[in-house]
């Protein structure tokens, strides 16, 4: 089954213009060369101390480059890129009244003809079984969605219960902007770091991060037997906070802990919880760090 959502808190950033490429791939945490191959790529837009300002995909389209971002925050992307313009020939706006964004997923979307005028079907740069993403013109409702690309009409609540039962997490519901690290929200884990590119803002902390033995803090799933709390409650090993949840579905949900503190709890036998509940802690399926508990 091909389910479809409109994603309604998404919007859109448009740059375009014949420096809009050099632009981006000056400041932002991937290479853009990746649009040579895919059609998106997954990046963030980061402070000179290394912290994850904005998170975005970035999609290439006929004439520049779309940026698909948290809507409540697409103004202050575009302003923060037009701090770096200078004399570029580029054009940097707010785009989101312009575009909606949708997700597909559960199957491959039937578009046997290419996709519907208006509409723009990409595989999520994160993980592959995240699914797809849809960039469509304004107006176009979750059953025209639906209806392009085969698939049965269904909430965004249900994309984000699908989202977090990967283990992939969203910036500004499971990690803070100006206050998390590229590694700590798996940035280098989801394909969004290029550790070979020139350079980007923060580049110098991230490299550093990178050459660690250890990364301390990482945002991992946490299960629990009931239904978790739905608001950012701390995760705690008995009265000492390591962390706070993020996004809820039910029993399972994201939080950014420290995994150090994790494993010394698994070592010692310490409940952990959150919001009071006892919650277990497991590693998403696409990472390659573990939580590793010492003898």
């Amino acid at each position: 089954m091909t389910y479809a959502t409109l994603l309604e808190d998404r919007g859109f950033v448009s740059v375009t213009g014949p420096d809009a490429e050099k632009l981006l791939g000056g400041l932002i945490t991937n290479e853009m060369s990746v649009l040579d191959a895919a059609p998106a790529l997954y990046a963030a837009l980061l402070a000179p101390q290394g912290k994850i300002l904005f998170d975005f995909l970035v999609v290439k389209t006929a004439d520049g480059f779309l940026l698909d971002t948290l809507r409540a925050r697409a103004g202050e992307l575009a302003k923060r890129l037009a701090i770096y313009k200078l004399r570029a020939a580029v054009e940097i706006r707010d785009a989101s009244a312009d575009f909606v964004a949708g997700a597909v997923w559960g199957g491959a979307p039937l578009l046997e003809d290419g996709a519907p005028s208006g509409v723009q079907v990409y595989a999520d740069p994160r993980f592959s079984a995240l699914g797809h993403r849809v960039i469509a013109r304004a107006g176009t409702t979750a059953g025209d969605l639906a209806a392009a690309v085969g698939g049965v009409e269904i909430s965004s609540d249900a994309y984000h219960a699908h989202r977090i039962g990967l283990g992939v997490p969203e910036g500004g519901r499971d990690f803070a902007f100006g206050d998390t690290f590229p590694h700590e929200a798996l940035l280098d884990q989801l394909n969004g770091v290029s550790f070979t590119k020139g350079c980007f803002v923060g580049q110098e902390v991230v490299s550093r991060m990178q050459h660690r033995t250890t990364v301390r803090k990482r945002v991992v799933t946490v299960v629990a037997d009931a239904a978790l709390p739905r608001e950012p409650v701390p995760v705690a090993i008995g009265t000492v906070e390591i962390g706070r949840l993020g996004s809820v579905a039910g029993s399972r949900g994201l939080a950014l802990v420290r995994i150090d503190r994790v494993a010394e709890a698994i070592r010692d036998g310490i409940p952990l919880t959150a919001g009071g509940t006892d919650v277990r802690v497991e590693v998403p399926s696409f990472a390659t760090f573990r939580i590793e508990v010492a003898a």
